[in-house]
């Protein structure tokens, strides 16, 4: 079982990755993370809108372009018709991937929002009889969520999130689709002008005019989709954090960077491995001094070595590269 996404004549410019504040925030709310360190009255609020991210996710909240703030994510869902919000919004009250506004009939959609319980079906009825004001109640939730503890998450958060996404661009950009798919998970594969997703299910839809893959932390280790008709088609792909290093190695790892033949070297294994000899061939070097600082490199946890027969290639670690921060990874790709 699987859903296929064809990407028949998707330009390369079309395909996003990036992190979304939204996105995460939501996967936040999914898996229940803030409801152990949020005041009761806060939590008690959140019940309100709880089905548009309990048992799975509004569209809306995973966004196909992905903005820098929370603030302007939230922006660009306002700018949603009526029509479509709320349509969105049922699909996740009545449980039902086919549901459109309109149908089912009043009184089976009735049923339906109450099966979710009182206070959801309350707010579901809302969503029809007044959605501008249900919409600005539920944007005032997920702006209230960044007050309580969204804000102080996504400090933690951003810096892995955005260099993941760096590393996965590059990857299909040097290396690509299929190679970013792969890395971002083994339920990803392209086939074709076709990516499938492992999943419990058989559907199929299209991403001629884009399709977006965000980074979570949160959402760890579910692999979701959008790709409800008339939505830009959305993945989001979890990513493990590495454990925080030790001061010690984290002082390693920034004195190994300061040294510009060091660096030098890095920017060439971030693109690709290679071997002593071609390392010293590219930089003007002799073979025993760049022995030497890739020793320092291993030393500081930044280097992977593979031998094959007599020779052996060296590759930069980016995921403990990525750690110390999105800027250092930008100097290196550059």
């Amino acid at each position: 079982m699987a859903l296929t996404i064809d990407i028949t004549g998707l330009a390369p410019q079309r395909l996003t990755i990036a992190p979304s504040p939204l996105a995460e925030l939501a996967a936040m709310l999914h898996v229940r993370a803030p409801q152990t360190r949020v005041s009761a009255a806060f939590a008690d609020r959140l019940l309100d809108a709880e089905f548009l991210w309990r048992s799975s996710r509004a569209d809306f909240l995973l966004p196909a372009d992905p903005r820098p703030t929370l603030e302007a994510e939230l922006d660009r869902i306002d700018q949603l018709p009526d029509g479509v919000y709320v349509a969105s919004a049922l699909v996740t009250t009545c449980g039902s991937s086919r549901l459109s506004f309109g149908a089912p009939a009043p009184d089976r959609l009735v049923e339906l929002m109450a099966a979710r319980g009182p206070r959801q079906a309350a707010f579901a009825a809302r969503l029809l009889s007044d959605p501008s004001g249900a919409r600005a109640h539920v944007r005032r939730i997920l702006e209230d969520c960044a007050t309580e503890f969204f804000d102080a998450a996504w400090q933690g958060i951003r810096t892995t999130l955005a260099a993941d996404a760096r590393h996965k661009s590059d990857l299909h950009a040097r290396h690509g689709l299929s190679a970013a798919l792969a890395a971002m998970s083994p339920a990803l594969a392209l086939h074709g002008t076709r990516i499938t997703l492992d999943k419990l299910q058989n559907d199929s839809t299209t991403a001629a005019h884009g399709l977006t893959f965000v980074p979570t932390v949160f959402g760890h280790p579910h692999l979701l989709a959008v790709y409800a008709p008339s939505w830009q088609p959305v993945v989001q792909y979890p990513i493990t954090p590495a454990p925080a290093a030790a001061p010690g190695l984290v002082r390693r790892r920034l004195d190994a960077f300061a040294h510009p033949v060091r660096l030098q070297l890095c920017r060439s294994l971030a693109r690709a491995p290679r071997t002593t000899t071609e390392l010293a061939e590219a930089l003007r070097l002799t073979a025993p001094e760049v022995s030497r600082h890739l020793a320092t490199l291993r030393a500081a946890g930044l280097l992977h070595s593979t031998r094959t027969g007599r020779y052996t290639s060296h590759r930069l670690d980016l995921t403990a590269t990525a750690a110390l921060g999105t800027d250092l990874i930008a100097v290196l790709l550059r």
